[in-house]
């Protein structure tokens, strides 16, 4: 098992400094036949739930998928991430992140005893905050945007080893789990909505289904006041980065944007953007259903109000997973 560069091919070590190629190439991850990560650090996972509701009309197929043991579905990269590390003799982490994917890597880092440094806004939820400390994460909080965070965590990483989420692919590789416990649950679906910040979830949901031979249509949601991937699939100039309740999507420059794109596209489907109040208005008719999310976790079903609005959905698979858990506030 090995990285190589999407760009030259050049091979690296899992377990090296590099996060990326020298020639500024991101990263793939090579298996071989057969091979698999390591599963002995565990939290005690299990499959999430999957809830068919009625929203506003529209028939969808809830995946629960803040039921993971820290609370978001950013666990699933997480797990795989961490164990193929801690296997592979890495002591020390560093991870930047909008306060899920922190909270996972320092959930699993305590888990396997690897030190572990989360870098966050100042302006990150409390609640995420003391999640990654309670497991005695050092949290490193940096003034600032998003993109800011990104920036102050690459002078660490020149001599740390850095868990990303957005440029380390055995977290991606993780995320496809996802993917066979959605088929069991609802089949193949003809669409699922993912919301977008580095394309984590969507870039995990594409390549699981790809892998399993048939490729919903994938549309991809993202907040009105940070919607990078939005203009660029469009064509139009991007918005400035305004703040947002959607804060785990806040993210301005993605990694992998044109992955994200590409993938979009191979699926045939569509990127749509959302208002905070769409956000907020799905995400308190969810909790009237007792389904308790995050307001992040709003953004994916009021794209699925706004994309369908008009089109004809009668009959349709339509699967939105729900990333975080109102508990995170």
């Amino acid at each position: 098992m090995h990285f190589y560069c999407k760009e030259c091919g050049k091979k690296y070590p899992i377990e090296g400094l590099d996060y990326q190629c020298a020639c500024g190439g991101l990263f793939s991850l090579c298996k071989e036949p057969g091979e698999q990560i390591s599963n002995a650090v565990s939290l005690g996972e299990m499959e999430t739930p999957m809830l068919k509701r009625r929203l506003d009309g529209l028939e969808m197929n809830f995946k629960l998928d803040y039921m993971r043991p820290t609370g978001s579905f950013k666990d699933r990269g997480a797990y795989a991430l961490i164990n193929a590390i801690k296997e592979r003799g890495v002591k020390e982490v560093v991870e930047d992140s909008s306060g899920n994917a922190g909270s996972a890597i320092a959930g699993y880092c305590a888990a396997a005893g690897i030190k572990c440094a989360i870098y966050l806004r100042e302006a990150t939820s409390e609640g995420k905050i003391r999640q990654a400390e309670s497991y005695g994460a050092e949290v490193r909080k940096i003034a600032g945007s998003r993109d800011d965070v990104a920036e102050a965590v690459l002078e660490a990483a020149k001599t740390t080893y850095y868990a990303s989420h957005s440029y380390n692919p055995i977290f991606f590789d993780g995320m496809k789990s996802m993917v066979p416990e959605i088929i069991g649950q609802a089949g193949i679906p003809d669409y699922v909505l993912a919301p977008v910040a580095n394309g984590t979830l969507l870039l995990g949901v594409y390549l699981g289904f790809k892998e399993a031979g048939r490729l919903p249509k994938i549309i991809a949601v993202q907040s009105s006041h940070c919607a990078p991937v939005y203009a660029k699939f469009k064509g139009i100039a991007p918005a400035p980065v305004t703040p947002t309740v959607a804060e785990g999507i806040a993210v301005g420059a993605p990694t992998r944007i044109d992955e994200i794109i590409a993938a979009v596209r191979d699926s045939g489907g569509d990127i749509v953007v959302v208002e905070d109040s769409e956000v907020l208005a799905a995400k308190e008719k969810l909790g009237h259903m007792g389904i308790y999310i995050e307001a992040t976790s709003g953004a994916a079903p009021a794209g699925a109000l706004k994309y369908f609005a008009g089109r004809e959905n009668e009959g349709l698979n339509i699967v939105v997973p729900l990333t975080g858990s109102g508990l995170k506030k």
